[in-house]
């Protein structure tokens, strides 16, 4: 089976550097793919990507040695394993709250006996090999975010989910159910707290940690705080620094 890059570099002791499609499009996701990450994030969550739009990103994602995940809409198996048979080669599943929400998240990336995941890897047996069935449970990243107040309060019970690879947090939705406003790259003592107190219970677990950035800057304080993968750059950030230019461009031309 075709090797995940991102469990080989943190067997390596290397972090992990993330990539993240928001916008539908096989050549958006082919030119994320070729700009040095070592894994791309298709979104299907707060992204504008459908199945067919998904289906098409992860082929234009696999013309690279990058390792594909997708973030799913929720926690629902059906969504998870299409996800997977299509060639995602992890899961992030956003608003795990408890351990039972996560052992169901873990089960339906996993065959039996270590889930419930259901045969039939129509396109991931193409691109991860025709000994996909034997080893994707090996191979196949569940990554569940804790982003509630809940899943911080039962973070040691969701990291010793049995089969669990690892946390993303999500710092807006946290920072909300901390009582803090929405937004990236904060320094909130509370948020970075928790931050803290997941870390801990991540690396208590033997479990990998993650978490969603926007700068490079605050990618790299994440990495030194102790952090195992982060998302630096997405689509929709490098189109929206488009703004700056066309901004200085209607300055020049207004001052002519």
């Amino acid at each position: 089976m075709r090797a995940n890059n991102v469990r080989d570099l943190w067997t390596a002791g290397k972090p992990v550097i993330n990539g993240w499609c928001s916008l539908p499009g096989g050549f958006s996701a082919e030119l994320m793919a070729t700009m040095g990450w070592d894994a791309v994030t298709i979104d299907t969550q707060h992204g504008l990507i459908g199945y067919a739009d998904m289906l098409a990103m992860l082929q234009a994602i696999s013309t690279t040695q990058v390792t594909p995940l997708v973030r799913v809409s929720w926690n629902q198996p059906g969504e998870i394993m299409r996800a997977l048979d299509a060639g995602a080669y992890g899961i992030i599943c956003p608003m795990i709250n408890d351990a039972a929400e996560c052992a169901a998240f873990v089960q339906a990336c996993r065959y039996p006996p270590d889930g419930f995941r259901s045969s039939g890897p129509t396109r991931a047996a193409i691109y991860g090999g025709a000994d996909y069935h034997a080893k994707a449970n090996g191979q196949i990243l569940a990554l569940a975010m804790i982003e509630t107040a809940a899943g911080l309060a039962n973070v040691e019970a969701i990291v010793a989910t049995p089969g669990l690879d690892g946390v993303y947090i999500g710092p807006s939705d946290l920072s909300l159910a901390l009582g803090g406003p929405p937004g990236q790259d904060q320094m909130a003592p509370g948020l970075l707290a928790a931050f803290d107190q997941i870390l801990a219970a991540c690396k208590a677990a033997g479990v990998r940690t993650g978490v969603h950035t926007n700068s490079p800057g605050y990618s790299q304080a994440m990495l030194e705080r102790g952090f195992d993968l982060v998302t630096v750059g997405s689509d929709t950030r490098y189109l929206s620094s488009g703004r700056r230019e066309a901004s200085e461009m209607r300055a020049w031309l207004e001052a002519r």
